[in-house]
């Protein structure tokens, strides 16, 4: 693996096959396959959350993965330059905690499903080829377009899924779904400087509830005519005589599909009221901008440091349900204390549902008819806004090992007044084995 200007390049995303492992070198194994370009990874996530009050019920619920990364340097295999292809499994276990808190606008937890209920649920199988000397990097197969665009690798220090790794409204559509799910399509990355990026990309749009099928293998599925077009401008500086990093970036992707209007029929008025066909609208707009800047350096590592990050995104809130969501956080690594694995952080999100929806949902309380389920779940009112904060501690148990508590505080859950706001605290435990 390359980088430049302390910025991973290639591969694209960075593997965690080079970081610790809780075993060490796997008895000399590890340094074998890295010799002969083969990162490989195996890692635990087991995450644990309950609300002590509010909510639509008291309770708690355990959900966790298995992930298996495998990822190839042909150029060290096979003398194939710039060639690096990927594949990441993962095996899941558990339920969404949104299901028992009323609350589907946004989820406490990072890990939320079996996913698929299936030994091995694919998350992503592609390849990257770099030319020009990785000044441009061209990626294509079965791409979880939110590890392209809209990324934040700070972004999971935090439990919360909303910001992990890439933020809503926007992974929550069909053109660009996140992991665990990919598009199939392809990316081309230029990079004009070692501090600049500017990245577009075309993905398949799949019509069904889930891309890839319920495992995620089925890659060649029916009905995907339609294309998501996305693009994506970065800056990432280094400040000063510590090298204080950021990232910054901007982007933008439209989906040509048709999409319900959430409210309208054919003629402009309530579908529910008078029963006529449900408008539907070509093309579909989400847009986004993001930033972290480390503000104090502690080591040399990549978040070894006081961070800042937050964003903004927006989706549109005709065919959308949640229009947009504003985020600002702080993560501060361990060293100032002498603990350089530990690491602490608190955020704050803001939710703000669409008018379009809500009219949907007043003329369902008028109808007397029940809430209709949007993209991000049941509804139990007339949704309008949400906040969510966010405050954990991670200690370092052993190598590449990590235990965390979190705290947890939403307000109007499900962005409605139907319950009360709702106190939740959680831990999780992660180690690369």
């Amino acid at each position: 693996m390359d980088d430049v200007g302390g910025f991973t390049i290639g591969p694209v995303i960075p593997t965690l096959a080079g970081a610790p492992h809780l075993f060490g070198d796997w008895y000399g194994i590890q340094p074998w396959l890295l010799k002969h370009g083969v990162f490989l990874n195996l890692a635990l996530n087991e995450e644990y959350v309950g609300n002590i009050t509010g909510g639509k019920t008291r309770s708690n619920v355990l959900a966790g993965q298995v992930a298996g990364e495998l990822d190839i340097d042909w150029q060290r295999l096979a003398g194939v330059e710039g060639l690096w292809t990927h594949m990441l499994v993962i095996n899941g276990h558990g339920r969404s905690f949104s299901l028992n808190s009323g609350d589907s606008v946004t989820n406490p937890e990072q890990i939320y499903g079996a996913r698929g209920n299936v030994v091995a649920h694919l998350v992503e199988m592609y390849a990257d080829k770099s030319f020009f000397n990785k000044r441009v990097i061209v990626s294509v197969g079965d791409i979880p377009t939110g590890s392209f665009f809209s990324y934040d690798y700070t972004a999971c220090f935090f439990m919360n899924v909303s910001v992990c790794s890439n933020w809503a409204p926007g992974k929550y559509n069909p053109g660009g779904r996140d992991w665990p799910s990919g598009n199939v399509g392809g990316v081309l990355k230029i990079r004009p400087t070692q501090q600049t990026y500017i990245e577009g990309g075309i993905f398949l749009v799949s019509p069904h509830a889930y891309n890839g099928g319920i495992s995620g293998w089925a890659i060649a599925q029916d009905g995907m005519d339609k294309v998501t077009s996305q693009v994506e401008i970065g800056w990432m500086p280094e400040f000063g005589k510590h090298k204080l990093r950021g990232n910054y970036k901007i982007g933008y992707w439209y989906d040509n599909s048709r999409y319900p209007n959430l409210y309208e029929d054919i003629h402009g008025n309530s579908f529910q009221a008078t029963g006529q066909p449900r408008r539907y609208e070509a093309g579909m707009s989400v847009a986004w901008f993001m930033f972290n800047q480390m503000l104090v350096r502690n080591g040399e590592g990549l978040t070894n440091g006081l961070i800042i990050e937050g964003g903004a995104g927006y989706a549109q809130g005709n065919l959308v349900a949640m229009r947009d969501r504003e985020w600002v956080g702080f993560v501060e690594s361990g060293t100032p204390w002498h603990r350089p694995n530990d690491a602490m952080g608190i955020m704050f999100q803001h939710y703000d549902m669409s008018r379009t929806v809500s009219l949907q949902q007043e003329s369902s309380l008028a109808l007397g008819l029940p809430f209709m389920s949007n993209q991000w779940g049941p509804v139990y009112g007339i949704q309008n806004w949400e906040n969510a904060y966010e405050a954990f501690y991670s200690i370092n148990l052993a190598p590449a090992t990590n235990l965390m508590a979190d705290f947890q505080y939403m307000q109007h859950p499900g962005a409605t007044t139907t319950f009360k706001d709702i106190a939740i605290l959680g831990g999780q435990f992660t180690t690369n084995f």
